[in-house]
């Protein structure tokens, strides 16, 4: 079970999950590592929109 306390848990968490995890991992053996390094920069921005981690500047 890896941690988890029931298997409702898990499945619930790995469904969340599924979406989630090919964002974080891009093609990389099909990529230069200064292309992999801009493609990361790029999703970590994305994400940091979505999940509210940065604060938007707002329009005075």
């Amino acid at each position: 079970m890896k941690g988890f306390r029931s298997v409702g848990g898990a499945q619930r968490f790995l469904a969340a999950f599924s979406g989630i995890s090919p964002h974080f991992r891009p093609c990389r053996h099909l990529m230069t590592a200064a292309r992999y390094l801009a493609e990361m920069t790029i999703r970590s921005a994305i994400w940091d929109q979505v999940t509210g981690a940065t604060v938007l500047p707002s329009v005075a």
